[in-house]
């Protein structure tokens, strides 16, 4: 089966390249696309935060993990499998990452914590409602929280 997206907007950021950490001080700016207007962002304001679904369109798809390999490449971590991590080179090239709205302003969503390059085309934006947290406790291994501790971090 083969689905068909194009994006709605381009990221504009002063990271330009593909390094991991220290997202959480990034302000990035969301442009749509010519041809959406003002009126697809109404409403945003009134929301603190959006998931960003974008392409990671640096990643080489030759690179393309389509079974388990250890997370940033540390052989201390365990073998993983592409579908239990967030690691960008996904088979579909995909990322989402939850991000703080700091501005509305026309066609123009800025947004903190996005970890997306400069250039990256955005696949949709959706408001960030609590009843899509998930419902009771979480659970995630160990070497995970390692791995994020420096990511969102100023």
């Amino acid at each position: 089966m083969r689905a068909e997206v194009s994006a709605i907007a381009t990221v504009r950021s002063p990271r330009k390249d593909l390094t991991d950490d220290f997202w959480g001080a990034v302000d990035a700016q969301i442009v749509l696309a010519d041809r959406f207007d003002e009126a697809a962002f109404y409403g945003l304001s009134d929301f603190s935060h959006v998931e960003v679904l974008f392409l990671m369109h640096q990643v080489d798809p030759a690179k393309v993990e389509k079974g388990a390999r250890h997370p940033r490449e540390r052989p201390d971590w365990p073998l993983v499998g592409i579908f239990g991590q967030r690691g960008k080179a996904r088979p579909n090239r995909i990322g989402l990452t939850r991000a703080t709205i700091v501005s509305v302003d026309g066609r123009v969503l800025t947004v903190r914590g996005l970890d997306a390059i400069d250039g990256t085309p955005v696949l949709d934006v959706k408001p960030w409602m609590d009843e899509f947290a998930p419902i009771g406790a979480t659970r995630q291994p160990a070497w995970v929280t390692e791995l994020m501790r420096d990511y969102f971090k100023d």
